[in-house]
């Protein structure tokens, strides 16, 4: 049986969570289910499909990710099963699969559209309970991914309007818990080593670590997905910096710009 690893914005608060799960495990008893995330903000498919570029490389072949970030639950979205090179997605087609693509390409989709993998009463409101997390079951326990609904061409995917680059210029693409602005420029520590990153009216040298620089200072560095990073030693470079996602960010060549 496959593994399942699920992602959502249901949080801990609530029930939610633990209750598809309870769904999936009475699908596919014996059934391994792992916790991506659960705390990210509310409908922030930037975030949650962040959460998925950092996880996927590291994820076993052959694993299913429910990823159940769903602003549109009931509306005319629809629902999908991806295939992609090393692993399975079940998710609502709503662009949260964006950054996952770039690490594991999509080879084949299909539209969740067959009842009988469903639980048998659905609400409008909960598709993570009565569509998502009983396929998820279904396709971990061994049902082949055409039985599920038609099939639809993967250059279909909705797909959000993200782009890593390598350049000069990006924008901030998400945060962490931590406050930490993730950005959409990619580097290696060599290549980034001596310069500055221009965000909004502030100049942040790049660095290695927090600790080369003071508590309370701003630093850039490269982060663990790869991806250029900005944060305060100790604080919370989101408060303290005042930044926001979407804002422009520029890499220069040297500390002084």
């Amino acid at each position: 049986m496959r593994e399942v690893y699920f992602l959502s914005d249901f949080g801990l608060a609530d029930p939610y969570a633990a209750v598809v799960k309870a769904v999936m495990r009475q699908v596919a008893p014996g059934l391994t289910v792992h916790d991506l995330a659960h705390n990210l903000p509310p409908g922030d498919l930037r975030r949650a499909s962040y959460i998925l570029y950092e996880s996927v490389p590291y994820l076993p072949r052959g694993a299913v990710v429910l990823a159940v970030v769903d602003p549109g639950v009931g509306s005319s979205r629809r629902a999908v099963l991806v295939v992609g090179e090393r692993l399975f997605y079940v998710a609502p087609d709503n662009g949260l699969l964006t950054l996952a693509y770039l690490q594991d390409p999509p080879r084949r989709a299909y539209l969740l559209e067959d009842p009988a993998y469903h639980l048998p009463r659905k609400s409008s409101t909960f598709h993570g309970r009565d569509v998502f997390g009983p396929v998820a079951a279904h396709l971990a326990s061994g049902v082949e991914p055409t039985r599920f609904g038609p099939e639809l061409p993967v250059r279909e995917l909705l797909r959000l309007p993200i782009h890593l680059n390598f350049g000069r210029q990006g924008e901030i693409l998400t945060f962490d818990r931590f406050g930490n602005a993730i950005t959409t420029l990619l580097a290696t520590p060599t290549q980034a080593r001596g310069k500055t990153v221009r965000i909004r009216y502030h100049r942040i040298p790049v660095a290695t670590h927090y600790a080369e620089v003071p508590v309370g200072a701003a630093l850039a560095y490269v982060g663990s997905a790869g991806l250029l990073e900005v944060a305060v030693h100790l604080g919370n470079a989101r408060e303290q910096l005042g930044l926001r996602e979407g804002d422009p960010v520029e890499l220069w060549g040297g500390r002084g710009g």
